[in-house]
């Protein structure tokens, strides 16, 4: 019997489309694969260039005038390796500002809402904090800015952005509708949905969750993957699992009332503050996949109002179709491997904030008092969990291959295509349960 390593329990805001690192946390950005071709064109470099990290008094006196790579010019033609095909959102979240540009008045009406405006500047970098966010996302946000500006030194073109770090996205639709409506303001957020207009912008998680011990996700990758092949498909155990924090969310804590072998479900409050008092033994990802959560494609979906009965169908269609179960298992751990490397979410980042640079209709400029931030005003400045993983993540040299080259963007043909796939694939799984749930009545009476 297979585990059940295929459905996405869409957990806390069911209907976000978010570019996360963590599973289980809000409904994933990454809804398709693309088979991307590897070959790339290489920059070759005059000097091999390496980053230091330097904490010393006298390197942090000089107020991050520090030496930058710089690159020669590319000769040829762009990369001919494709991004993977979730890139399209990138046009489809800038849709809005498309027609109208993007005014300094429009940004000024989201300070109230976000917790930091950035600003890249002739290749520098200027944060100015409006107000703290939940724990230290903000830092390990900026701290990933840093580095794809390390990662493509002098690429990264002029701007000014602000961002929102919490839970639940901000600006709604509903706000900016009618006629004396003006117009929505661009915000950078973790999530979204089709009711909201936020930027989607690559989870803080990447470059490492300290208050939980979630480390880096380029090492993280890897146990993950280590921790995927300990256990054989056949000898995996075949009930839902899920571990997390119920408390944050109606959707969660209901969720909990399914945890029963009458739904064929193992579901598990994590006590944040007992686990960090016992040195994170029980909550490392890589030692979940024994269970896993995978989405029939890349997941399997769970209806808020009848998640038991949901839960109890996947876990039973899964084990009555252990090769189709186990090539969905398979199919989405492929796509996290391979279309989910750092170096797609840097690509992802580096598009997005060109693409977002383009629509700007003021030149950026550094407000008084606004201080340049470099990595080791951040790194040096941080100890413990926090500065291993800032060092953990950090880009040690210029990469030597361009990015990616960006798939064409949705058309309303192929949006609205990709809406009613996804409405007939939700539909298939409703019509097996029904049937499903005939025949188990049909034995009871």
């Amino acid at each position: 019997m297979g585990i059940i390593n295929y459905f996405s329990i869409l957990l806390h805001y069911p209907l976000y489309r978010c570019l996360h690192l963590l599973v289980g946390y809000c409904s994933p950005l990454l809804k398709a694969i693309l088979a991307t071709k590897t070959s790339n064109k290489t920059l070759k470099h005059h000097q091999p260039f390496v980053y230091i990290l330097n904490c010393s008094d006298e390197v942090l006196a000089r107020k991050c005038r520090f030496k930058n790579a710089v690159l020669p010019p590319e000769s040829g033609d762009a990369l001919d390796g494709m991004c993977p095909d979730y890139f399209r959102w990138i046009g489809e979240d800038l849709r809005w500002w498309k027609k109208t540009g993007i005014s300094r008045e429009m940004l000024d009406r989201a300070k109230d809402v976000a917790h930091f405006r950035l600003l890249i500047v002739k290749g520098k970098a200027y944060v100015e904090r409006f107000k703290k966010p939940y724990q230290t996302r903000d830092m390990f946000t900026i701290w990933g800015i840093l580095q794809l500006m390390r990662l493509y030194p002098g690429k990264v073109p002029d701007l000014e952005l602000l961002f929102y770090c919490n839970d639940k996205p901000v600006i709604k639709k509903t706000d900016y509708q009618g006629p004396n409506a003006t117009w929505p303001p661009p915000v950078f957020h973790y999530c979204a949905n089709q009711e909201t207009l936020d930027i989607v912008f690559p989870d803080w998680t990447f470059w490492g969750w300290a208050e939980t011990n979630i480390r880096p996700w380029e090492g993280l990758l890897k146990d993950i993957k280590e921790g995927n092949s300990k256990t054989k498909w056949k000898d995996r155990i075949p009930y839902a699992y899920w571990k997390g924090n119920p408390y944050v969310s109606s959707t969660r804590s209901k969720l909990i009332k399914c945890n029963s072998s009458q739904w064929n479900t193992r579901l598990y409050v994590q006590n944040w503050e007992k686990e960090i008092e016992q040195g994170y033994k029980n909550s490392k990802l890589e030692d979940q996949c024994t269970h896993s959560l995978m989405p029939m494609q890349h997941y399997w979906p769970i209806k808020t109002d009848t998640k038991c009965n949901d839960l109890k169908f996947a876990v039973d269609w899964g084990n009555n179709h252990t090769h189709q179960a186990e090539a969905i298992g398979k199919e989405g751990s492929k796509f996290i491997q391979e279309s989910l490397k750092l170096k797609y979410v840097y690509d992802y980042m580096f598009h997005l904030l060109s693409e977002y640079a383009k629509l700007l209709k003021f030149e950026p400029t550094v407000p008084p008092g606004v201080k340049e931030m470099c990595s080791e005003k951040i790194a040096c400045t941080e100890e413990g969990l926090w500065k291993k993983f800032l060092v953990e993540a950090m880009v040690i040299s210029p990469s030597e291959t361009l990015p990616c080259t960006m798939p064409p963007p949705f058309d309303d043909h192929s949006l609205r295509g990709f809406f009613e796939k996804k409405e007939r694939k939700k539909q298939q799984v409703e019509i097996l349960e029904s049937e499903y749930l005939k025949k188990l009545n049909k034995k009871q009476q």
